[in-house]
């Protein structure tokens, strides 16, 4: 994996902190697209900073945050080729990759502790995609990008 880029609105600066500090310790090298503390933004803008760079290829993974991750899921799928997915615990996050091959993870700042963070980006991390019967069903979705 050669670029992860991350980003969050105002929501979640903290936990985007430890998400990154967490990748880090994984050995990923994630770049900070902001936002920072005490700056109110509109989450959708950060959506798409981290959205472009994935759809065009020059990321190879995502990972926004917001108060839900419900704004940022929902914008950043506005994108073609990008599978964000809004995880919740270590099953969702097990599951994006392994059958969905999702490839920008969305968290909820505020809903998730530092304990979990942290987990779900070790198993977001360590998870590869299955393919198989998965792989015809992730070329469906992408095909949906040419509609």
């Amino acid at each position: 994996m050669s670029r992860v880029v991350v980003a969050c609105d105002h929501a979640a600066v903290a936990a985007k902190r430890i998400v990154i500090d967490a990748l880090r310790n994984y050995g990923v090298s994630a770049e900070d697209l902001g936002v920072e503390e005490g700056v109110s933004v509109d989450y959708p803008d950060y959506a798409v900073k981290v959205a472009s760079e994935v759809s065009a290829g020059r990321a190879d993974w995502g990972v926004l945050l917001c108060g839900t991750g419900i704004g940022m899921s929902i914008a950043a799928n506005k994108l073609p080729g990008v599978r964000a997915a809004l995880v919740h615990d270590v099953t969702t996050a097990r599951m994006a990759r392994a059958h969905n091959d999702a490839n920008v993870l969305v968290l909820g700042g505020g809903l998730l502790g530092d304990r979990l963070l942290r987990d779900v980006v070790q198993v977001w991390v360590e998870t590869e995609f299955e393919g198989g019967r998965h792989a015809r069903r992730v070329d469906k979705i992408n095909a949906l990008d040419h509609r």
